[in-house]
């Protein structure tokens, strides 16, 4: 079978997605080098700080590359000078888009936008809830639906929850299958999280996001906190955390992705300040019912079902009993 264009980039995408979670603040980038209808060479930017894909596959094609055809996931050159950037002609193809757009998704949002790709991942019951009316959540879905949750937790720079989420589960929030583990980060506007808590073990950088404190106002609390963690003071919206504020602060911080799994509280306010990008919901066949139980998504919601949100690109996945409804907003 002769091999075409679009061939060859998908084998490009297929090299980068192998440093999906490793390169952030860069975008994944994958290259392939091809001569006479036949790959060369290849390569992928492994790691921020290293050698980009170009230069990895022209590299190890040395000087058999004179001559030949190199297909890259991003474009190299997109300037003005004598002529138009050519990278205008490769958006007017729309050769291979979608999936070039989608691995690099953060990245896109991270650079145009200024503040970081938000996934908000739920485990709730048939019936939208997240616990029972006494708090009980362990375990809404199953050990493969965990699994996977811990298997993508090092794709994203950091995982987000509320600072109730750790008073009631006491998280570690570490990724059990990589040795990446990604930034903690814990929205708290009263500082009020433990000292002990088990977030604070191990290597992760740990981020407590809560209100701005006046000059003389600092806690003996605050203090403490401040050896563990490193205290992001944003504005106030409400008596509560201003989100976006929060989330353009976190960007300067070049995190680019954030996996959030807190509460209802926290992702219904997400949802309601319109920061949510793609959903990751893990729906297990199971009835909790109750009005005092806990739903998967609060806030303030919406006043007329026009206005609910909407999702797009839906795939569905079982593992186990559960359904995982993977969506972009």
């Amino acid at each position: 079978m002769k091999k075409n264009h679009e061939y060859f980039m998908r084998r490009a995408i297929e090299l980068a997605v192998k440093a999906k979670g490793k390169t952030s603040p860069n975008p994944i980038v994958g290259a392939v080098v091809v001569k006479n209808g036949r790959i060369i060479a290849e390569g992928f930017h492994e790691q921020a700080g290293l050698a980009h894909a170009e230069v990895v596959a022209l590299g190890k094609a040395g000087v058999k590359a004179k001559g030949s055809t190199l297909y890259v996931t991003l474009e190299p050159c997109v300037h003005y000078g004598r002529t138009p950037p050519c990278t205008d002609m490769i958006l007017r193809s729309g050769f291979c888009e979608d999936e070039l757009r989608q691995i690099n998704e953060s990245f896109i949002k991270y650079i145009t936008k200024r503040i970081p790709f938000v996934t908000v991942k739920v485990a709730q019951s048939l019936d939208g809830k997240i616990a029972t009316r006494t708090g009980d959540s362990k375990w809404i879905t199953s050990d493969e639906s965990r699994g996977y949750a811990h298997r993508i937790r090092s794709q994203f720079d950091a995982i987000m929850v509320g600072v109730n989420t750790v008073r009631k589960d006491d998280p570690r929030l570490d990724s059990w299958f990589s040795k990446k583990h990604p930034i903690k980060i814990i929205v708290d506007s009263q500082l009020s999280i433990s000292q002990d808590a088990n977030l604070f073990s191990g290597k992760s950088q740990v981020i407590i996001v809560t209100l701005n404190v006046r000059p003389g106002q600092e806690t003996e609390n605050r203090k403490l906190l401040g050896a563990k963690a490193k205290i992001l003071e944003v504005k106030e919206k409400d008596g509560q955390i201003n989100l976006n504020d929060m989330m353009k602060k976190l960007a300067r911080m070049d995190i680019t992705s954030i996996l959030v799994e807190g509460g209802g509280t926290l992702v219904g306010s997400l949802f309601d300040d319109r920061l949510v990008d793609r959903v990751l919901f893990f729906v297990s066949p199971k009835i909790v019912g109750g009005k005092e139980a806990i739903s998967s998504v609060m806030g303030r919601g919406i006043e007329r079902m026009d206005k609910a949100v909407k999702l797009k690109k839906i795939k569905l996945r079982r593992f186990g009993e559960d359904m995982l409804v993977e969506a972009y907003v």
